[in-house]
């Protein structure tokens, strides 16, 4: 059974499970995996050098449209504004997703700040997707998912998956209270 984070002397602590972190690993690498740059950078060497993408259009996934947003409603700024930065928080974000599964390596899980900022961008990129997979668009879809709290009950894919953004959501939460609580007291 999971014991969330929290700030102890060595660091950002938690104990997992070793099907917990396989889980949470996995799930890493699937949105890794989702987030490879789909085309590839530009023919212009200077271009290919500073990482612009070759083609600037949205991603028809909605669910990496959700990592991946417009910069502006004005179509063409945000296609100019995706092409010089979307290669940029694509790596960012896979860099941050493959740092967070290394983590998992250690019983216990030990987050130095750095780390654990990682780990929650993580964290919070897999929510994103799941939320969007499963069609989180209002407080009563996410009371609706909420209410799934057990294990034993999967009986479908929309509650297998409910299931894990519970998990995951509440995961977060105790990394986020975790990292408050080892704020310097003023």
């Amino acid at each position: 059974m999971a014991q969330g984070f929290r700030a102890t002397r060595k660091g950002i602590t938690a104990r997992l499970e070793e099907p917990e972190k396989e889980l949470l690993q996995k799930l890493f690498a699937d949105v890794a995996e989702a987030l490879a740059p789909e085309h590839p950078v530009s023919e212009d060497p200077l271009e290919r050098l500073i990482g612009v993408s070759g083609d600037p259009s949205a991603p028809e996934d909605p669910a990496l449209r959700r990592l991946l947003p417009d910069a502006s409603q004005d179509p063409e700024r945000a296609a100019e504004f995706r092409r010089y930065t979307e290669r940029g928080l694509r790596e960012a974000k896979i860099g941050a997703l493959k740092q967070a599964a290394l983590s998992l390596e250690s019983q216990p899980v030990r987050l130095d700040p750095d780390q654990a900022q990682a780990f929650g961008r993580a964290l919070n990129d897999v929510r994103l997707v799941l939320a969007d997979r499963l069609g989180i668009r209002s407080a009563e879809d996410a009371e609706r998912i909420g209410r799934y709290d057990d294990w034993s009950e999967i009986e479908d894919v929309e509650t297998y998956m409910s299931l894990l953004y519970n998990f995951v959501s509440w995961l977060q939460e105790t990394l986020m209270e975790a990292l408050l609580h080892s704020l310097p007291r003023d």
